[in-house]
């Protein structure tokens, strides 16, 4: 079954392609037409304002906190009644060093604030904290997906194994477009979804 949508699919695989074609269209547009660079790094409300901009051409639900419990596997993100709180105590954790920005990366993703896309707009996310705080962003492309998906797994318990990972992927090209895109595509590719040539999405 898909998710309810504004785009009339009712095939789940339908539904993944043309979201992503969408979303990654929208993404590219974040990027180029500097909206980024207009938002508070760090807070949810950045978290929030990527999210609707992806998908408010798919979903009711962009840029909404959920109102379901949800899970992956045998993980349960935050229950909905502590959701609202959880997502307050983020919004003040530091952020000044690279081990505060991935402890505060970690949180939001157990928080998984939406419905669906929450892996695409906190690795977002995550790129715009590190561009603001220690002028660095994540090169995606340099990161294996199993070692990366274990790592967030055990994340909640012990988090060095994945701030080993995502130190040694850090890069200084924060302007880069080609940079960019490779998170935007691994961010796909993590989450199970075909990966379109960039011809296909005309740009």
């Amino acid at each position: 079954m898909a998710l309810e949508n504004k785009l009339g699919i009712d095939d789940s695989v339908a539904l993944a392609r043309e979201e992503e074609r969408i979303s990654k269209r929208k993404a590219i547009e974040l990027f180029e037409e500097g909206i980024l660079g207009t938002l508070d790094a760090g807070k949810f409300s950045a978290l929030q304002a990527i999210h609707k901009y992806l998908f408010e051409d798919i979903y009711d639900f962009a840029g909404t906190i959920r109102t379901v419990n949800i899970s992956k596997g045998n993980f349960r993100f935050a229950p909905l009644m502590y959701l609202k709180a959880s997502l307050e105590n983020i919004d003040k954790m530091p952020q000044s060093t690279f081990d505060e920005i991935i402890e505060k990366y970690v949180e939001m993703n157990i928080a998984h604030p939406f419905r669906e896309g929450n892996g695409r707009c906190t690795r977002i996310w995550l790129d715009l904290i590190l561009k603001a705080e220690i002028g660095q962003v994540i090169d995606w492309s340099k990161i294996d997906k199993e070692d990366y998906l274990m790592a967030m797994e055990r994340s909640p318990i012990k988090d060095i194994e994945i701030k080993h990972i995502l130190k040694a992927a850090l890069t200084d090209k924060i302007n880069s477009r080609e940079v960019y895109m490779k998170g935007i595509d691994h961010s796909y590719y993590y989450e199970g979804y075909m990966i379109f040539k960039a011809e296909e999405l005309g740009v």
